[in-house]
């Protein structure tokens, strides 16, 4: 079994009221197949992604990111001395190894696992599989402070001008322990919730899925009955929309450059039809993009069955338009 380095992603997965209207569109929209005695869903037979029902009403519609951790019990407990909180204790779920949920002092909420016997991800990197997390913040230092106490994350600020940004852009990517910082090692990073950003807007982990085509996407998305929260845009790294799937849950789509001559004005245009037929540009800020080209990785570990009971979480990234 593939070992995941501590911290990083390990699987996604997301809790829908309706499972097989799910399955319907993350089918068609991605190519996702499903391994129903699992709860899995499958890119070219390889896991990706969990899709489970959706068992208590009062929690949000959303996709939630999992961390890889060798002992979920001490990643707990230094997660409270570092002033995050522990929604959900780690519990038991078989050959999935051991699983909890926890959020960070800006109330952005996460997942822990400890492996079993069985991996996550075996295909990430590709179209149609997980290769970004972001994690969106009010609290910036607070939450800087820690995921370097807690996970041991070297950080990397991304200066406004790489990017095309105002001054006033502040973004910091995210490597493991041990590695160089920099965006070949970088899986994820933090942004800031300005006061462009509406005001009910907690914060929130965005999972990003590569896919060939974000136009593509996004237009058989809003066929399907998502819809489209921020249109396709370009930035140095590939082109990227902000979704919410046909049910409220809420992710981000990245196609890699193809063709670095092709101008602005020669791109499919960027505003996106909705399920009403019109066209509307984005609704709030532009997310930040991932530092890196999408890459094949290898495989990973796995998510959790049976949620047991828990209580809500105190601040949750559900359908923010």
């Amino acid at each position: 079994m593939a070992a995941f380095t501590e911290g990083t992603p390990c699987w996604v997965e997301a809790q829908l009221p309706d499972l097989e209207a799910g399955k319907r569109f993350y089918g068609e929209l991605f190519g996702w197949t499903f391994d129903d005695d699992r709860d899995e869903a499958l890119s070219d037979g390889k896991r990706v992604a969990g899709l489970l029902p959706k068992r208590d009403g009062r929690m949000p519609t959303t996709w939630t990111v999992y961390l890889a951790t060798e002992d979920a019990g001490v990643l707990s407990a230094r997660i409270k001395t570092a002033g995050g909180q522990m929604i959900m204790e780690p519990y038991p779920v078989g050959r999935f190894g051991v699983m909890a949920l926890a959020a960070d002092p800006g109330g952005a909420v996460f997942g822990l696992r400890q492996a079993g016997d069985d991996d996550g991800f075996e295909k990430t990197m590709l179209p149609g599989s997980f290769c970004w997390m972001e994690v969106y913040t009010r609290e910036r230092d607070a939450v800087d402070t820690f995921y370097a106490s807690v996970f041991g994350y070297l950080g990397r600020q991304v200066a406004a001008d790489e990017e095309g940004r105002e001054s006033d852009f502040d973004y910091r990517v995210w490597s493991p322990p041990g590695s160089r910082p920099g965006d070949e090692s970088a899986f994820g990073g933090r942004a800031v919730l300005t006061d462009a950003f509406p005001a009910e807007m907690p914060g929130h982990v965005l999972v990003y899925f590569a896919v060939s085509d974000c136009d593509a996407t996004c237009a058989t998305a809003v066929r399907l009955g998502g819809r489209v929260t921020n249109p396709p845009f370009d930035t140095p790294h590939g082109r990227i929309a902000v979704l919410h799937d046909n049910q409220g849950a809420r992710f981000a789509v990245l196609a890699e450059p193809v063709d670095a001559e092709r101008t602005d004005a020669e791109r499919p245009t960027a505003e996106v039809p909705v399920t009403d037929g019109a066209t509307r540009p984005a609704t709030e800020p532009a997310p930040a993009p991932p530092t890196r080209p999408v890459r094949e990785s290898g495989p990973e570990p796995t998510p959790e069955r049976d949620a047991p009971p828990g209580g809500k979480p105190p601040a949750t990234p559900g359908d923010m338009s």
